[in-house]
């Protein structure tokens, strides 16, 4: 398993962030887990709202537990709602199943983390974390 150091975490946070900027979003939280599930970097802007940070780990958590990024788990929870209830229910309801948590790799396709952020529509959220991965020169996979 490759790892994902706190620099590169940092780069991505910060390219993220950036990029939440250039958007005029609203504020956002950002976290940024290991292959692991581990926090290696998480901040939540100036006016954010009390369970944003949650919502932003939920979908980075969520998109690591199943190795698909959350957009294809806001599918399949369409699809097959019970399943993905199931599952939730399983994790003690960790999974946010909505856009917005994106699968990091590296050039050769080994799963490094996942980035999630939350503050905006779940399709601006999954745009920032695009943006905060490549920035880094990784890929991301969004479902």
């Amino acid at each position: 398993m490759a790892d994902l150091t706190l620099d590169t975490a940092r780069k991505i946070l910060d390219a993220a962030l950036a990029k939440v900027v250039e958007m005029k979003l609203k504020p956002m939280a950002i976290t940024v887990l290991d292959a692991r599930g581990c926090v290696k970097a998480s901040i939540a802007q100036d006016g954010t709202s009390l369970m944003r940070n949650e919502v932003a780990h939920g979908k980075a958590y969520g998109a690591l537990a199943m190795g698909l990024g959350s957009r294809a788990l806001f599918k399949r929870a369409e699809e097959q709602p019970f399943f993905i209830d199931a599952v939730n229910t399983m994790a003690r309801g960790a999974l946010i199943p909505v856009p917005g948590g994106v699968l990091i790799q590296d050039q050769s396709g080994a799963l490094l983390g996942a980035v999630g952020i939350s503050g905006d529509t779940s399709d601006n959220d999954e745009i920032c974390c695009v943006a905060g991965i490549e920035a880094a020169d990784l890929k991301a996979s969004t479902g």
